[in-house]
């Protein structure tokens, strides 16, 4: 018998270590680890099944429900069609593995893979009627393909959140053991406790046989060295392991613990060392047995950054144009609203892409003599590093707190990206003082544009800690593509209402 952790204890058998007793009061494990990730994928059938069917049936009734004096026959092959309809969006989904749990929970994947879907029938469709000679309405297709496919994307989404909601409540959660040196389980266990989106929950680590007795803040249990992952992950029901750049399990080791996880189908997930990349530039190609993972380069130029361009500047031109009667209220109220008669629009300098300087807009939310009154406050910061921010800054008129809290002080900088000088997402515009304190790394947020809103908005905006929304906007420009834009500005509309970190 052998002692680790806070009180386990292990019994050597013929089958190797196996843990036989916890003596601490903080840590209980469950009877059974529960299947909550095959009743997702259960419910995501029975919501594409049920999308289909409406999505045809909406077809089916739009485009033939002015032909109710013909006869039966002339719309049975459209009823057959729309029974079928469901089985076979189904079908494609598969096919395109939107089922599949490593494309589902988090990230923009399971979305690209429905809109892939929604592509992929369409140029059935095609095919089979060119081949057949199936003369299809083309208003009934139309109207079904992308109906199936925005109602789809629409519902999975919400269904996801519903998701993340039981993760913020501790509900639904991978159940994870660690395993690596203490100051990268440290590392690790910080970063994901730091947000609940991930849906990882840490029961325990297994630590080196010389740091088995040390404790780690935040860590409910350890569970002893490397020789005892398997018998940990019984203990504790753990669903996943979780396994640290580390010399001690080099391949070998590695794929005995696959073997050793594969029995009772408990995930193995290696942790890379590379920070902030994203999957879409991971690729893995084998090499005499050897899995070798190639990191492609970020997408700062080329066409794509050319249709974001059109994109941001058609987008801020029509927003503008249809937000002008607001911009018209809101002028009116900061010009000659109480305790802030002033201009209404505030200009300040700040720093572009590549460095460069424009000036930006935005609505005043301050008494007009604001920024001589910025030295007499700069003891009473509500943040770190070099951003100042109050949640209750005596300079915002009553106008401006409000404008602040749903970001409408913001609007005026469509005007930015109408000329060119930001895009609708991308990092903070930062101020030329900020800019100067830079290290070399942070300079990275400089390579495009900032933006209107960015991943620093929809998670927490002045809340977060000034490593935590440089972190963010790296993360941007190392893994952008369209398909975040579109995502982080669906998000920006959920935090604007929330007004979470808005002051």
């Amino acid at each position: 018998m052998q002692t680790i952790g806070s009180g386990s204890t292990v019994e050597i058998t013929d089958d190797g270590p196996r843990l036989t007793k916890v003596r601490s009061a903080e840590f209980r494990a469950p009877a059974a680890r529960t299947d909550w990730r095959g009743r997702y994928a259960k419910a995501l059938y029975l919501i594409d099944y049920l999308v289909g069917f409406a999505a045809a049936s909406s077809a089916l009734l739009l485009r033939f429900g002015s032909y109710g004096a013909q006869p039966f026959p002339f719309l049975w092959n459209y009823l057959l069609l729309t029974l079928l309809f469901p089985l076979a969006w189904m079908a494609v989904l598969a096919i395109n593995r939107a089922y599949e749990a490593r494309h589902l929970f988090v990230g923009t994947d399971e979305y690209a893979r429905v809109f892939r879907s929604g592509l992929g029938l369409t140029a059935t469709l095609a095919v089979f009627s060119f081949a057949l000679d199936l003369r299809l309405a083309r208003g009934y297709v139309i109207i079904a393909l992308p109906m199936a496919t925005l109602l789809d994307v629409g519902v999975r989404y919400f269904y996801r959140q519903h998701l993340h909601r039981k993760w913020a409540r501790g509900q639904h959660l991978h159940r994870v053991v660690l395993v690596g040196h203490a100051r990268a389980v440290a590392d690790m266990t910080r970063r994901l406790r730091r947000e609940s989106h991930h849906g990882l929950g840490i029961v325990g680590a297994c630590l080196p046989s010389g740091q088995a007795g040390e404790t780690i803040a935040g860590l409910p249990e350890i569970f002893g060295d490397f020789d005892n992952v398997s018998a940990a992950v019984t203990l504790s029901a753990a669903d996943t392991v979780v396994v640290l750049a580390c010399p001690e399990i080099d391949g070998a080791a590695l794929r005995r613990l696959a073997w050793q996880l594969e029995r009772d189908e408990i995930d193995l997930i290696v942790a890379s060392t590379l920070v902030d990349v994203a999957g879409d530039r991971t690729t893995i190609r084998p090499v005499d047995g050897l899995p070798m993972l190639h990191v492609e380069h970020p997408r700062l130029k080329g066409s794509s950054r050319a249709i974001k361009e059109a994109f941001d500047r058609v987008g801020a031109l029509t927003l503008l144009t249809l937000s002008l009667p607001l911009l018209t209220v809101i002028a009116a109220l900061v010009t000659w609203g109480p305790h802030g008669r002033g201009p209404a629009i505030f200009k300040q300098e700040r720093v572009g892409k590549d460095g460069k300087p424009f000036m930006l807009y935005k609505f005043r939310t301050m008494v007009v003599n604001a920024e001589a009154r910025l030295q007499e406050l700069r003891n009473l910061n509500d943040t770190d590093g070099e951003l100042f921010k109050m949640r209750q800054d005596p300079r915002v008129t009553p106008v401006g707190r409000w404008l602040r809290r749903f970001s409408l002080d913001e609007l005026p900088q469509l005007v930015n990206v109408v000329k060119g000088d930001m895009s609708l997402v991308g990092p903070r515009p930062p101020l030329a003082r900020e800019v100067a304190g830079y290290p070399s790394d942070m300079r990275r947020r400089l390579a495009v544009k900032p933006g209107l809103t960015g991943l620093w908005q929809v998670s927490g905006r002045s809340d977060l800690s000034w490593d935590e929304s440089i972190r963010l906007d790296l993360t941007y420009v190392e893994n952008w593509s369209l398909a975040m834009d579109l995502a982080i500005l669906a998000r920006t509309v959920s935090a604007v209402v929330r007004s979470h970190g808005a002051y």
